[in-house]
């Protein structure tokens, strides 16, 4: 581990805890309707209800903020790595835009498989400098597993809407 002061690890987390945060409230503005629209869509029985997904995606972006945290304090390169960290927080940030603010369908589906492999490959990346970090996350990549077979679903029941 890099050896840094408890002040600027403190301020470290903070920073990439407020990166993983930023990209949720990006998310947050394009969802700002995400409800109502939500409501009006077709849906597969298991699809969870719309109050799930403002905590799960909380306790998300406060894995993804603590495991950036844990590459950035490790020793060596990993420039590579936080840089897909950036790419797939951008992803994440998008899918909103292209799913609630613009209901494009068509385009969710296909970017949140694109955010898929962008967090595949920020895991082994992760991997490399702490697997505590890319264990982290893991419910991400299951979550996202998830959204993105739900994605598809809910588009292919809405042609009207998306």
């Amino acid at each position: 581990m890099t050896r840094r002061s408890l002040s600027s690890q403190l301020a470290g987390l903070l920073g990439w805890l407020l990166a993983s945060f930023a990209a949720g409230t990006v998310g947050a503005v394009a969802s700002v309707d995400a409800a109502s629209f939500y409501a009006q869509l077709s849906k597969p029985t298991w699809a969870p209800p719309a109050w799930v997904f403002g905590p799960v995606w909380s306790a998300l972006y406060a894995l993804m903020g603590v495991s950036a945290w844990l590459v950035w304090r490790s020793p060596g390169s990993k420039g590579v790595a936080l840089r897909l960290f950036g790419a797939q927080l951008a992803a994440n940030a998008l899918w909103s835009w292209l799913f609630f603010a613009w209901q494009r369908g068509a385009l969710a589906a296909v970017e949140v498989l694109v955010l898929l492999a962008l967090i595949a490959a920020t895991v082994a990346a992760f991997w490399r400098s702490s697997r505590l970090a890319a264990a982290l996350l893991v419910p991400y990549v299951l979550w996202v597993s998830f959204a993105s077979v739900l994605t598809w679903a809910v588009w292919r029941s809405n042609p009207g809407l998306l």
